[in-house]
């Protein structure tokens, strides 16, 4: 298929399915935010694995089956936060409840003045759970490798959060590399 029979079955899915899928991901969701990601979240897979969808009536039931697992991956990440929520909720007093929020608003703020890829490595391990070996499969470097930025990570984030934000000793001069790009030196 070239790419203006690709393009063209694409729209065609895209017009015939994206209100109906809409609809779907909105009785399933709390806001209309969410359930628009989702579905643009099914297009790019369909976008993705176009070659995989199958003709006809079937591509709607295709989409709806991708439609189900964006959302089941959406909850089961929303339940995973809740109840991280609920954990870390259990364990502040009334008391603690000002600085709690105070350490929250610091910790956002800190994380926003991390590099974005130190930010992302962060947020997967804390918020998402995912472990280090989880991410080096997915980014495809070595676990060492993904543990080594993660506590480099983690060193920078205590810093922020102390105040001390002076040169990073870890950050080698490279050469404008993503720093969840493997280099010759993690090797």
């Amino acid at each position: 298929m070239d790419d203006a029979e690709r393009r063209a079955r694409f729209e065609e899915l895209f017009v015939a399915n994206f209100r109906p899928l809409l609809g779907y991901a909105a009785r399933r969701m709390t806001d209309a935010t969410s359930a628009a990601d989702v579905v643009s979240n099914v297009f790019l897979v369909a976008w993705r694995r176009l070659d995989d969808v199958p003709p006809g009536d079937e591509a709607r039931l295709w989409l709806y089956g991708t439609a189900r697992r964006i959302l089941a991956n959406h909850h089961r990440s929303e339940r995973r936060r809740s109840a991280l929520v609920l954990k870390l909720g259990a364990h502040v007093t009334t008391h603690a409840q000002t600085e709690s929020t105070e350490l929250a608003v610091d910790l956002i703020e800190a994380l926003e003045k991390l590099d974005a890829d130190d930010a992302e490595l962060l947020r997967l391990t804390a918020w998402e759970g995912l472990t280090p070996s989880q991410l080096a499969q997915m980014w495809g470097i070595p676990a060492t490798t993904v543990r080594t930025r993660l506590h480099r990570a983690r060193r920078r984030l205590r810093r922020e959060l102390s105040g001390n934000a002076g040169p990073d000793p870890d950050m080698r001069q490279t050469t404008g590399a993503s720093p969840l790009e493997i280099s010759r030196e993690d090797t």
